[in-house]
């Protein structure tokens, strides 16, 4: 997902995405592990994605906070 999409989203819409995002890297390092996954490289693009839309949404909320 794209910096500027992600910035679009509002504060709940970025909370909810987020909670799905963690279950979906924890539901593939399981399957990692399990073996039915080759291509662990997603893992760290799904991690990556989560890391953008945890700064725009402290961003946003120090934003409301003032």
């Amino acid at each position: 997902m794209k910096i500027a999409e992600i910035r679009k989203l509002s504060t709940a819409a970025l909370t909810k995405e987020s909670t799905e995002l963690r279950a979906e890297i924890v539901e593939l390092r399981r399957r990692v592990r399990m073996g039915e996954v080759q291509n662990v490289r997603q893992i760290r693009g799904k991690r990556k994605d989560l890391a953008r839309m945890l700064t725009v949404l402290s961003e946003q909320l120090s934003k409301e906070a003032k």
